[in-house]
């Protein structure tokens, strides 16, 4: 499953690294829009299969982030 972004703006941080296993809510990646931190959390538990964005890139609305395998 891809997760996308729901607002413009620049990936602040990964939280969750390729392969780490994660519940449901957990935070993968916050993103920094007008100043304001952002996460984007897991819709389930599952495992980070691919990221797909660095950190400090900026990124479009609707834009894949990460593959997400749900367990």
């Amino acid at each position: 499953m891809l997760i996308t972004s729901e607002i413009a703006g620049s990936v602040w941080k990964i939280e969750a690294p390729v392969g780490s296993t994660v519940p449901a809510g957990a935070a993968l990646v916050i993103l920094e829009s007008m100043k304001m931190e952002i996460p984007v959390e897991a819709p389930c538990a599952g495992r980070v299969a691919e990221l797909l964005v660095s950190e400090g890139q900026a990124i479009a609305e609707g834009q894949a982030l990460l593959r997400f395998d749900p367990a």
